[in-house]
């Protein structure tokens, strides 16, 4: 099992080093803010959607390895799924990290995760990108907080 969790520590290390998607997109059909004032973690989440599919995802701010990771590791997950796959999507990764979820094959690189439900304060870091992403879906204004 320690090897597994290495695996996991190593992607979540990879994703936060070199995140991916992590640019400005112009134009983006959708766009909400999110921050995490215990930690300090801000991210901007930027959507295009067109005939409710997610033709493109991206982020931009700072924050902690987990949170920085779980934005690259959304981005890529979420390319390309309609709306309805993206909030299926997020409510399976938010039982993931509450410890709530099953781990299986299906949820991808977002596996790496699981043991976030270990430390009640780092599920905040991993869910803030999933939260900013609903409120961009939903056309939200105002900053979305983790508390």
């Amino acid at each position: 099992m320690s090897e597994l969790l290495e695996l996991y520590d190593d992607v979540i290390k990879e994703h936060d080093r070199k995140p991916r998607n992590f640019r400005a997109l112009d134009p983006a059909s959708h766009k909400a803010e999110g921050y995490n004032p215990l930690c300090g973690d801000h991210y901007t989440v930027y959507i295009d959607v067109k005939d409710g599919a997610i033709q493109d995802i991206s982020f931009q701010g700072s924050g902690c390895a987990i949170s920085k990771a779980s934005a690259s590791i959304m981005t890529q997950s979420l390319k390309g799924k309609s709306e309805a796959e993206a909030e299926h999507i997020f409510t399976r990764f938010h039982d993931l990290v509450t410890g709530h979820g099953a781990v299986d094959d299906a949820m991808g690189k977002l596996v790496v995760f699981a043991g976030v439900s270990k430390f009640p304060l780092r599920v905040k870091c991993a869910t803030l990108p999933w939260h900013t992403l609903r409120a961009a879906l939903k056309g939200e204004q105002e900053a979305v907080s983790t508390e």
